[in-house]
Order: structure tokens, then sequence, then C-alpha cells
């Protein structure tokens, strides 16, 4: 068919190419004609002794390359040259049900030199002009040890001589053929086709390169004639090199074994081919070809012009391949040959060369699009899948999801894959980080189909993105007359951030224990705190008015971190109030409207001594400690109620009998403080941190007459504390004693509860030195933390 077979005839070669596209899903084999018996099979073991190569060329199409002294081709006067070729074509192993296409080639080569050579992959070959004389004016050592064998040459027949370390062998032409080699002559020359590492080769280094020799003499006698003709024939067998950018050839430039008199060796001209066009001018295609005196060396970058880069995978390893067909044509003089014509022809292939492919990432971080691209790749790989979040996607199914998958040509001609999928895809996983950054973290597995045996590979990656795209809520405060009012953004509440109560989560639960109220709508929370509510921090108490705040935290979900801190402060005009604080101190502004009015200067707690702080016509302000006043303690569930009672002092006109008379009214206000038995109460100034401090109490003001009944109620707990002067806890300072100790000296404290109820035990938690009464002063040292 058209196209199916290409051929030309170049240094005395015939080379025939076959289409591989044309044998896809097909079997072939290929039979040489001869004119007398007809088609025979071509195999490796005719091939190499004919004069035959069967391979393929870097693209995989089927190449062979005959010799024009092979063993079924037609000579004419040494001029002309032909050969038939049988390419038998089957769709069936077994070759049966055949085709078969006859295919002749011809080749004209009549510029013949003295001595031709040729170094096949398959075999080595060495063509000598007859008219050559027989000896050589220098007699050398081996031609001259040959003489004496010729006297037992049979007449009118050619034998062979092999000289090789082990010594002589002297065989026949028909002997030879069956060990692999082949001797004939033609009207002009005579030759002879050797194997490669045969048993009358030898192998010796030549300017650093292994050369496979042959050395032999080719012997026939008449009666009035004796010809002796040299047929040693030299190939490189190495000389090949690679850097991970460039393969190097190297081949002897003179071979002692086929110079008889290296002074007269001139080298007449070097070149070099590919495939089988001769390269004129390498350097346009950036080889090198470059000799000195001892070397011919050519250098083809990794990946030229004339060769192919194949993809490859090894152990699970993306790779490449470089092969090359090259061709060596060296022509010399020398004064034992005329003219010499030394041709070798190498196909070359790199060892695996690993490309680990890269994935970069060119993300626009605005355009909330991921931009990935995964390359380098020759054009023999495709994607054919992949992964995107642990969940497989063919292309078409990635296309109809939304990604945008295309490929990207590069300058070097190799190809990437452009990868497009949105910060918003659900496939992405998202993280919060920092302050107010979003991590976008896209998980891929590439599969990809490598090289002509489509050999699949895989490849996993990892890109991240982050970027600064969520915005820290504000918060915003407000008050009424009993309440406080905090409104924020819902978005990002729970998905990145809770708010906190101190340590405690803000939760539902949370907000009905403490009395709040949340209200929500599409795009923020308001909390009602009434002044009151737990929570609440009192930052200034004082007659007829209140300073508080409410805080609460905003926390990363996974950290804990705190970002921010949401306050709202007010200062209400409240005119009777309880507060129990934390640290056991309770204020009251009690209101107090009697017929007639009382003088509220004249108000007491249970202890007479407790006087008001501030107090004006309506209205009395109490401060104090639940240890002192004549408060009183019970325990009712799991609570602690401190007690106390204010009233009024009644003044009094003496009559003349009893009773007296007096014209103020009866007055008495119940005070009570709840506090969860299971809490520390902390004796000093409250803390206005709500992450450390403990709850307030809850307290309420019942008024009662002074008839009610009496309740038997039992006093405060008293604990006394003092320091000894020694170990012996015998003698001790007075309380108002100032005490000097230095950093080294031991400090003995004592402290005592005075109470004999069964119920209560005494616990010290922490005990501390300041400089001042106060509880918060600074500096402090810890004599005992946490007990």
């Amino acid at each position: 068919p058209p196209g199916f077979v290409e051929s030309s005839c170049r240094s005395r070669i015939f080379w025939m190419k076959l289409n591989k596209l044309l044998l896809q899903g097909k079997f072939f084999q290929l039979e040489i004609y001869d004119p007398y018996s007809g088609p025979v099979l071509l195999d490796e073991n005719l091939a190499s002794r004919c004069g035959y190569v069967l391979s393929e060329d870097v693209w995989g199409n089927p190449v062979f390359r005959a010799s024009v002294l092979g063993c079924h081709v037609a000579n004419e006067a040494d001029e002309l040259f032909s050969l038939t070729v049988n390419i038998k074509v089957s769709s069936f192993s077994s070759m049966r049900a055949a085709v078969t296409y006859t295919y002749p080639m011809y080749c004209s080569y009549a510029s013949w030199a003295s001595r031709e050579i040729v170094c096949e992959e398959n075999y080595m070959e060495v063509s000598v002009k007859t008219d050559v004389p027989a000896v050589s004016n220098d007699y050398t050592v081996a031609w001259m040890s040959a003489l004496p064998e010729t006297q037992n040459v049979a007449y009118q027949q050619w034998q062979l001589m092999f000289v090789s370390p082990s010594g002589r062998k002297r065989i026949t032409v028909s002997d030879a053929v069956k060990l692999g080699y082949s001797f004939n002559n033609t009207l002009s020359r005579v030759y002879l086709r050797a194997p490669y590492h045969s048993n009358e080769s030898d192998v010796s280094v030549v300017s650093g390169v292994n050369m496979n020799m042959v050395t032999s003499t080719s012997m026939y006698r008449q009666r009035w004639l004796l010809l002796l003709i040299d047929t040693t024939v030299s190939c490189p067998v190495d000389g090949i090199s690679f850097t991970h950018t460039t393969l190097t050839w190297t081949v002897p430039r003179v071979i002692p074994t086929l110079v008889v008199q290296e002074s007269t060796f001139l080298s007449k001209s070097i070149a070099m081919g590919v495939d089988d066009q001769v390269i004129v001018n390498p350097e346009e295609m950036n080889y090198s070809l470059e000799h000195n005196e001892t070397h011919i060396r050519i250098t083809i970058p990794i990946g030229a012009e004339g060769g192919k880069l194949e993809s490859s995978i090894s152990g699970g390893v993306y790779g490449v391949i470089y092969s090359i067909d090259l061709c060596l044509e060296h022509t010399w003089t020398d004064a034992g040959w005329q003219t010499t014509k030394y041709t070798v022809i190498k196909s070359i292939t790199t060892p695996f060369m690993p490309q680990i492919p890269t994935v970069i990432n060119n993300t626009v971080p605005e355009e909330r699009l991921f931009n990935v691209a995964f390359g380098h790749f020759l054009p023999d790989v495709s994607l054919v899948a992949i992964a995107i979040g642990n969940v497989p996607f063919t292309l078409r199914e990635a296309q109809h999801h939304g990604f945008r998958i295309y490929e990207t040509p590069f300058s070097n001609g190799t190809k990437g894959f452009i990868l497009e999928v949105s910060f918003d895809d659900p496939y992405v996983l998202k993280e919060y980080v920092n302050r107010n950054e979003t991590k976008y973290t896209l998980l891929l597995n590439y599969t990809l189909s490598v090289g002509p045996e489509m050999t699949l590979y895989y490849h996993s990656a990892k890109v991240e993105c982050v970027i600064a795209d969520i915005e820290i809520p504000e918060a915003a405060g407000d008050c009424d007359e009993e309440n406080l009012y905090l409104t924020l953004p819902t978005f990002g509440l729970h998905q990145y951030w809770d708010l906190y109560l101190g340590n405690k989560l803000l939760n539902r639960h949370l907000a009905l224990t403490n009395g709040y109220l949340a209200a929500t709508n599409s795009t923020h929370l308001i909390l009602q705190i009434p002044l009151f509510a737990g929570g609440v921090i009192y930052e200034e108490v004082s007659f007829q008015k209140i300073k508080a705040r409410f805080d609460v935290a905003l926390r990363k979900v996974r950290t804990m971190e705190t970002l921010q801190m949401f306050s709202v402060s007010c200062s209400f005009n409240s005119s009777a109030f309880i507060i129990c604080h934390p640290d056991g101190t309770i204020m009251i502004s009690a209101q107090m409207k009697t017929v007639p009015a009382i003088d509220m200067s004249k108000t007491k707690l249970r202890d007479s001594s407790c006087k008001p702080r501030e107090y004006n016509e309506a209205h009395a302000f109490f401060k104090f400690h639940v240890t002192t006043c004549g408060t009183s303690v019970r325990f009712e569930g799991d609570h602690i109620i401190y007690e106390n009672e204010i009233s009024y002092e009644k003044e009094t006109l003496p009559g003349q009998s009893i009773p007296t008379i007096t014209r103020d009214p009866d007055y008495r206000l119940t005070v009570l403080c709840y506090y969860q038995a299971k809490e520390t109460l902390v004796l000093g100034a409250f803390s206005s941190d709500p992450a450390t401090s403990s709850p307030f109490g809850s307290g309420t003001m019942v008024p009662r007459s002074n008839t009610a009944a009496y309740r038997r109620v039992r006093q405060a707990l008293n604990v006394v504390s003092r320091v000894s002067k020694d170990e012996s806890f015998t003698k001790f300072y007075e309380p108002s004693m100032a005490i000097l100790k230095q950093p080294v000296e031991p400090v003995f404290l004592e402290v005592e509860l005075k109470d004999e109820s069964p119920n209560v035990e005494l616990y010290l938690e922490n005990c501390w030195v300041a400089r001042s009464p106060d509880f918060n002063s600074t500096p402090r040292w810890n004599i005992t933390v946490d007990g």
C-alpha cells in the first residue's frame, strides 16, 4: 500500500523502513528472495552471517538494512546491486492467511575504497580489493608467521587463518560458515563477515575504547600464485557516555590493528549521519563532531532533533529515555592500504533519567481560584483521571463538576496540565488560621498514561493558599435603665469562634441560667443582660449609682485562643439594690419609705456599730463583709445563705411610766446573699477580669415587721489568722505590729477556724504577703498556692 515502505541506498547499504501505523494490530515477517533457491526466512543467525539487520528506528518503525555484499544480493560487476524482499503481513501470530508484498531494492556503488569496513549492530564486515599487492613491503610479524602455513593450503581453494591469543587456527571457508562467518569473493573483491565476540575474536582497548577484533588472513594458492589478503576487522563495542544533558560517542581515530604504519596515517574525511542521512553541518542541529590525534567524538544534546525523547516509568518514578541512530564514516590513507573507508552504525539509548514532575502554584488569592500547573511532560503523556480531596474524577466528570482542566505547551517542547478549582468548592479543605485568615488546601492525585506502553503513573500533591478573607466581628453595646445590651454579627460563630463568659462557653444553657435573653436575626445576635444577672462586673458601686460592665471573649473554636474582648459598660441610677461580691463583700442600697419618715443616718445592721456609709432622706448605702456586722450563715441545699438585717434605732421619749412613748415607725429589712456551696470565696477585693474572678452571689432584701417570728440563726464563720514568732506557736506578734523578715527566713503562720460545727472544715487555699491590706496590691509574694 502507498506509504508502507521507504527505501534508500547509502554507503553501500540497503535501507528499508516500514510504516508502523500500517502494521498496527498485525504481525509481519521478512523473507529474502534468493534468485536460485527462492525465499529464505530472515532470522538472527541468517542476519548476522549474511549481512542483514532487522531492528526499529527510534520512532518504532521496523527497519531493515543489508550490505550490498550480502548473501542473496545480485551483483553486477561490483557496481550495480539488487535485493528482493518479501514482506508478509498477517492478522495472526501464526502468520496464516498472510498477505505478501514483494519489494525489490537497487543500489549503485562504484567508488569502492581499497579496503572498506562496516561495523553494524550485529556483524563486522571487511572487504578488500584483490588487486592489492599480496604482501606489504613492510613485512609484519603476523604476516611472516603466516607464510609457513601457506605451504599446506590446497590448490585453488580459499582458506582462512585466524590469529588470537589462544594461537593460530586455519580453516576452510565451509568450516568458517559453520562458525558463523561469511567469506566470499566477487569480481574484484574479497570480503569477510564476522559476528561479534566469536571464539576467534579478541577485545583490546584502544584510546580508552573497547574494540572487538578478528585478526585473519585469507589465503588462495594456485600453481603459479600464492595470494595472502589481510582481512582483519576491528569495531568499537562501547565508548558511550552520558550526562544529564548530553550523550557522547567516542571512537578511536587510529586503530593500530588496521594501520600498518601509523606514521603514514592521514585522515581524509570524517562525517556523521543520523538514520540514513549524512549531516553536513552538525552544528546547525546542535550536534558536535570533533576530533583530535587520538579520538573522534560526537556529542548530542539530550532531546536534540533527529532522536526521540520518550517518557518512561521505572519503579513508580517518571523519567525519560532518549534514543538516536548515529552513523560515523572515517576515511583515511596509509602506506599499507591506499584508502580505508571505516563505517560504524550505532543505535544509542540513554539510561532511564528520572524527571520528577513539579507542581507549580500559580494561584492569585484575590481571584479565589486555585490555578495549579503540573509538568513538565513529553507529548506522549496524557492525563486520564484526577482525584481532588480524595474523591476520584474522570476528566469528563471533573469538567462536569466545574473543575477546569486543560493542557498548556512550554517553550522547550514539553507540556503541562492546568487545573483550576474555586476556593469555595466543597472538595477544598478550609481551615481557620491566625487571626483573620483561611487556609485553603487542595489535595490532588494525578493519574497519567505514560509512553507508548500507556503505563499508569500516579502523583500526589498538596497545594495551599492562605488569604485574609475573614472579618473579625465588631460588637456594639448599649444600655437601658435595667439592662446591658451587646450586639454582634453571627457570621463565623460556632464555625470559626465561640463566645466565652470567663472560662465557660456562652451557650443557651448558660444564658438561661444567668438570666440573659438572646435574640438572633439573619445577621446579628443580641444579648440582653439584666443589671444584676450573673457575669456582670461592678466596676464602681456608690450611693444610688452602679457602674457595671459585661465582658465576653471571642475565642477560636479549635485552639481556644482569645481574639477579641467585647465589653459593654454603663452607669446605672438605682435606688435599691443588693450586690453579693465573690469576695464576700455585700453592698446594699436600701430605700426606706415610712410614714412618718425616719432619719436614715440612724439605720444599722445587726451589729449596731455598722452604720450606713452614705445616706439621704430616703436611702441608705451599706457595705460590709459576710464575716462582720453580725451576719449569720446557713446551708440550704447546695447554697450558702448569708443573712443580715437593716433596722432603725428608735428615738424614745421618757414617760411617767412604762411603756415608753415614741413617734418613730418600726422598720426592719432582711438582707440575704446566696452563694454556691461548692464555689470558693475570695477573701479580698474581687478581680475585674471575668476569666479569673469567682461568681457573684445573688441577693434579696426582705422587709419585715418587729413582730415577725424569731428565726434561729448561726453566726458567720469566724476565721482568725496570726503570725508566730517561732515554730513553737506559743508566742505571737501583735496584729498591728510591723514584722521584718529576710527573704530566706521562714514565716510561721497560723489560721484558725473558731467554729465548732461538725459541718464546717477549713482549707487554706491561697496565702500571700503584700505591702498593703489591699488584696489586689502588687508586688505580692506567695506563701501557698492552691492549697
